[in-house]
Order: structure tokens, then C-alpha cells, then sequence
């Protein structure tokens, strides 16, 4: 019996477009039926969600085929030689600005509506939409992380984080809207119309760090701050390389691209060091990259040897 093959990551989130894009229109069309803002707010923000995937299935498909040709596909050849990686996180960037602003406008929206006295809204609409949506939403969720698991993608993460909101936004709908079809015709009947607003304050507030995290790391990245953690052992090793075979001291240079790590090593060499052979030289090269580790499409290490600090700098 042949084993199931396991869903690229191009699939993954080729399939999660077709479900965002659909929830979305279901979801915009129900919120205008049923005079929700909220439900409105729900599709507009899968919409955004969707077109967002889109753009990261593009990059995807890039970086994938720049790694395994070992340099970028077709007509881009001349113009991206050092490949797409950097497109990685300017577009969790945009999505992450994109979703903190809907999220945003939404909360502004949602307290201008409770003080010009609520909306009224159909709650039967409401709560066909959100039972639907939590539902599949959490399918989705399942079935990302685990695809997720042999991929390692960070636009899977992405993805998987957007259903989590989703069904999260979503269930806290739902519970608002049972509750407002629940005491309508009883004495607390002039609440129904703040139960909109109210809960789409409540959820603004409660996905909005969600976003914003992944902005701040997106930011991260294309400032190319250094990460800690592959800076310690990127020095651990250098130290080590530094100490065995006499050399004066290195300069090391790291940063994390999206799902890539750009190394430089230069190490400063004795003038008086004797001579070496080329493949003696790219022996110790590959020496240091094994002990670096992560070795792979993703990972652009240069090692460098000089007598000069200058060269280094």
C-alpha cells in the first residue's frame, strides 16, 4: 500500500485561499442581511486574509523554485540573483499593517455605533453565519498545523494564526448573538442593539496583539536585526575555529530573512601563516558550515579568510 503524500506548502495555502475567499463573501453577505457590522467586519477581515495568501503563495513559489535551481526562475534571473527570501517578511509585514488596521477601524466603527444607540440586527442571520464559520475556521486550523509540521513554514504559522482568529472572532459572535436573540422581548430588550458594537470591541481588542506580533517580527527581519540565538552559535563556533588554528580574531555578521539565514565569517589570518592550499582552505570551510549547522536552500553562508581588518569590515 503507497503512503499519502504530504501537502506542499503551495497546496496548504492554495486550499486555505479557496476556503478564506468563500467564507468571505458568505460572510459579507450575511452581515449585510442581517445588518451586522460585525459579521461584515468578520468577512472583510477573511478577505483580506485571503488576498494576503495569495501574495504569500506567489513568494512561496519563488523562494521553493530559487532553492532548488539555485537561482531565481525565468526572467527574474538577472535581476534577483541573491533570491527571494526578503520578500518573505514584506509581505507578513503588509499583512500584519493590513489586519491591524482593519482591526483598528473596526474598534472605531463599533464605538461610534454605541454612541449613535446601537444597530439593530438579525440574530437568526448572525447565528446561522457564525455556527458555520467557527466550524469550518477550526477544521482549518487542524488541517494546517498539521501539514505544518513536516514543512515548517512561516506562512503556514501565518495561516494557522489567521484561522485561530477567525473561529476565535467568529465563536465570540456567535455567544453574543444566541444572547442577544435570547433576551429579546424580555426587560433587558434595550440592550439588543449594543450587542454588535460591543462584541466587536471586545474582539478588536482581544486579536489586535496578534498582528501587531507579527508586524513587529516582519519589521525585525527586514531591518535585518541580528537574531541572539544564531549569533551564539555563529561565535561559539568562531571562537573555536579561532583558537585551534592560531588566527587573530573574526567579525561576525548575522541575520534572519524569513525563513533564511545570511552568515558572514571573516576571519583574520597571521601574516606570517604558512602557506595553505586552496582545497585545504574549503576543507576548513566546510569544517565551519558543518558545525554551524542548518545547512540547506535556505541557509547563505560566507566564510572569508584574510590577513587585512580592513576586508573584514
Amino acid at each position: 500500500m503507497s503512503a499519502i503524500a504530504k501537502p506542499s506548502e503551495q497546496v496548504v495555502l492554495r486550499n486555505s485561499i479557496v476556503v478564506t475567499a468563500c467564507l468571505a463573501l458568505i460572510g459579507i453577505g450575511f452581515g449585510l442581511a442581517a445588518g451586522s457590522s460585525a459579521i461584515v467586519f468578520d468577512g472583510f477581515y477573511s478577505l483580506t486574509d485571503a488576498s494576503m495568501t495569495v501574495l504569500a503563495l506567489v513568494v512561496s513559489r519563488l523562494i521553493v523554485s530559487s532553492g532548488m535551481t539555485g537561482r531565481p526562475p525565468g526572467r527574474f534571473a538577472q535581476r534577483f540573483t541573491v533570491g527571494f527570501w526578503h520578500l518573505e517578511p514584506m509581505v507578513l509585514g503588509l499583512n500584519g499593517a493590513l489586519l491591524t488596521g482593519a482591526a483598528v477601524f473596526a474598534f472605531v466603527s463599533a464605538v461610534g455605533d454605541i454612541l449613535a444607540g446601537g444597530r439593530d440586527l438579525a440574530f437568526g442571520y448572525g447565528i446561522a453565519y457564525a455556527a458555520i464559520t467557527v466550524a469550518v475556521a477550526l477544521g482549518m486550523v487542524a488541517y494546517v498545523l498539521r501539514a505544518n509540521r513536516a514543512i515548517g513554514s512561516a506562512f503556514l504559522t501565518l495561516d494557522a494564526r489567521a484561522w485561530m482568529m477567525s473561529a476565535g472572532l467568529t465563536a465570540a459572535l456567535l455567544v453574543a448573538f444566541i444572547v442577544g436573540a435570547l433576551i429579546q422581548g424580555t426587560r433587558y430588550a434595550w440592550a439588543t442593539p449594543y450587542v454588535d458594537p460591543a462584541v466587536l470591541i471586545v474582539v478588536c481588542v482581544v486579536i489586535l496583539p496578534i498582528p501587531l506580533g507579527t508586524l513587529r517580527h516582519a519589521i525585525s527581519d527586514i531591518l535585518l536585526v541580528t537574531p541572539p540565538d544564531i549569533l551564539a552559535e555563529v561565535t561559539r563556533v568562531a571562537d573555536e575555529v579561532v583558537a585551534r588554528h592560531g588566527f587573530l580574531s573574526y567579525r561576525a555578521y548575522v541575520a534572519r530573512i524569513g525563513r533564511a539565514k545570511q552568515i558572514e565569517l571573516h576571519f583574520i589570518v597571521p601574516e606570517n601563516l604558512p602557506p595553505r592550499r586552496l582545497e585545504e582552505w574549503d576543507h576548513l570551510r566546510n569544517e565551519i558550515g558543518e558545525a554551524i549547522g542548518g545547512e540547506g536552500p535556505d541557509r547563505w553562508l560566507t566564510i572569508a579568510f584574510t590577513t587585512d581588518p580592513e576586508w573584514a569590515e
